[in-house]
């Protein structure tokens, strides 16, 4: 788990819900160790000298991988800001509900959820066809089989 304490430059967190613990893979937390290991620091995300890193920093740095080729397909556009998005399109990607993208993005409402990353979740239709079909196979063959059940008591 990871347990925000502040943000940037060192202010308090904006809400109660910002202070949510957020539960982190057994991955990550072996990489934010090697991290710590390295480069020791009350900070998550620090300027290689113990220091919080600053907004402008991280940008400078994400413009300097782009310019490098580092990561194909960097968009020219993209903003440090823009990691959220991507963390948030990647859960709902692997099946996240709603409630659960909530949680992670640390939302105070589904609804700025929805209202943001609505689009993103795969279309319904398939899922309610099948329902539906299944209710209405369900029902035809209780209703063949109470007629079946009628003819041959109706025959003897």
């Amino acid at each position: 788990m990871v347990h925000p304490k502040r943000q940037w430059p060192a202010e308090p967190l904006k809400t109660e819900c910002s202070e949510t613990p957020i539960p982190i893979p057994r991955e990550l937390t072996l990489l934010l160790s090697a991290a710590v290991q390295k480069w020791p620091s009350e900070y998550m995300v620090t300027n290689g000298e113990g220091k919080p890193a600053p907004p402008w920093q991280i940008e400078r740095r994400i413009r300097e991988l782009r310019t490098a080729g580092t990561v194909p397909g960097l968009p020219e556009a993209f903003t440090f800001h823009d990691l959220r998005h991507y963390f948030a399109s990647l859960l709902i990607a692997k099946g996240a509900d709603i409630k659960t993208v909530q949680a992670r993005l640390r939302h105070a409402s589904a609804k700025t959820t929805l209202d943001t990353y609505g689009h993103l979740w795969p279309d319904a239709d398939e899922s309610t066809r099948t329902a539906i079909g299944g209710v209405i196979a369900e029902w035809v063959d209780s209703a063949t089989a109470v007629a079946d059940v009628l003819r041959t008591e109706g025959g003897s």
